[in-house]
């Protein structure tokens, strides 16, 4: 089941925000993120919040429904506009995500983005992606996202092996991410992404090398590769815990990343986040460099999180709930925090250091800096950024990003 939601301070009715929220607001861009909780089927590694048609059956009755989703994330993009108030900033990213967004109707795709352009305008070069399961789309579905103003989708490919995508509970066949890649570009989608997952239990180096071979070969222009996570909770951590499949170490996880850069990199992909590679600047993702660099943005949906101006907040988590609140004009937001500096410069150490440009030696303290040096003698970052002020990984570093971060943040 999904995980816990965070400890805060309760989140007033209306949503509003504190007033220095929107302080230097039009210095930063404004992105949407739109969570679409619907699955059809749970994959045993996940612990998102999201939800099967039984999970949901007798927990949310007509609120919980696929069929009025979109109009109920409607409601939540009104209050968006009320919260922000006249907040001039048109919107520069939005994601769709989930779950499986591509359960709805395009219809319902296109409607959710067209509340946040009829109430918030979209910037003309506005980056807007949806998630995607392979076997949930088509060209004609396509072709709706795209004209209706779509021009970023992202496949959930994980792997081109059978058996591994089988361990992973996941329900496409090898070779549709591929054939999908084919259809979005005829659709005339300007950017496409294929996600990968490496590090299942039973996949070998050659499995994972003929996964990554089947993604640089479909022809996307941004490939994401994530080390698997056994969350607790999960089925894939009972099998695990049962001895009915075995974990894969934290040095095979390592090799394969090296296998992933080494392949990437000969493809004509750079990365530009630990997990993220591109072939050209305007394939990378925009709205994951908005959390990555701090920004403000607004999530709707269930269990979605928020951050503006130093306020974070997250909604209650299951549909039912979420669509109650709306119903009865009250905000879904289940509790918030307010940032302090000092948290805000430890996040950006956290998030800045994973991107190819790093962070600013000046953000560190004492002890952190001698941390940097160390990590410099010890080959994780390199030399030439770090003379010019900047703390840059290597590829040696960013195996081992987690580490430098935590010495850097002392």
């Amino acid at each position: 089941m999904p995980s816990a939601l965070p400890d805060g301070d309760p989140m007033p009715e209306s949503g509003a925000l504190p007033p220095h929220a929107l302080d230097g607001a039009a210095d930063r861009p404004l992105g949407f993120y739109l969570h679409v909780p619907y699955c059809a089927t749970r994959c045993g590694y996940c612990d998102f919040n999201t939800y099967t048609a039984t999970e949901l059956r007798g927990s949310g009755g007509v609120l919980a429904s696929r069929d009025n989703y979109a109009d109920t994330l409607t409601d939540e993009i009104r209050l968006a506009r009320k919260v922000l108030g006249d907040d001039p900033r048109p919107v520069r990213t939005v994601f769709v995500g989930g779950g499986t967004p591509t359960l709805l109707a395009a219809a319902d795709l296109v409607r959710m983005l067209g509340a946040v352009r009829d109430e918030f305008g979209l910037a003309d070069d506005a980056e807007i992606t949806t998630e995607a399961n392979p076997e949930s789309v088509g060209p004609a579905y396509l072709a709706e996202l795209r004209a209706g103003g779509f021009n970023r989708i992202s496949f959930g490919m994980q792997s081109a092996r059978q058996h591994v995508l089988r361990v992973l509970d996941r329900t496409h066949t090898p070779g549709r991410p591929e054939a999908c890649v084919a259809e979005a570009r005829a659709a005339g989608f300007d950017h496409v992404n294929l996600d990968l997952i490496y590090g299942t239990p039973g996949e070998s180096d050659d499995d994972w090398r003929a996964s990554l071979a089947a993604a640089v070969g479909a022809g996307p222009d941004h490939v994401s590769a994530y080390a698997l996570i056994v969350e607790e909770g999960t089925g894939l951590a009972r099998r695990i815990r049962r001895g009915e499949i075995p974990m894969t170490d934290d040095d095979e996880h390592a090799d394969r990343y090296l296998i992933a850069d080494e392949t990437l990199t000969a493809a004509g992909f750079s990365w530009y986040e630990v997990s993220n590679w591109a072939t050209t600047e305007a394939g990378r993702c925009l709205h994951n460099e908005l959390y990555w660099r701090g920004a403000d943005w607004w999530g709707a949906g269930p269990g979605a999180h928020s951050h503006v101006g130093g306020v974070r907040w997250w909604n209650v988590k299951h549909p039912g709930a979420y669509a109650a609140a709306l119903a009865e004009g009250r905000s879904p937001g289940a509790g918030r925090e307010l940032l302090t500096a000092e948290d805000r410069r430890v996040e950006r150490i956290l998030l800045e250091l994973r991107l190819s440009d790093g962070v600013e030696l000046s953000l560190l303290r004492p002890a952190g800096l001698a941390a940097a040096g160390k990590a410099l003698t010890d080959g994780l970052l390199e030399p030439g950024p770090y003379g010019a002020g900047r703390a840059v990984l290597t590829l040696r570093g960013r195996l081992l990003a987690d580490g430098v971060v935590r010495d850097l943040v002392d």
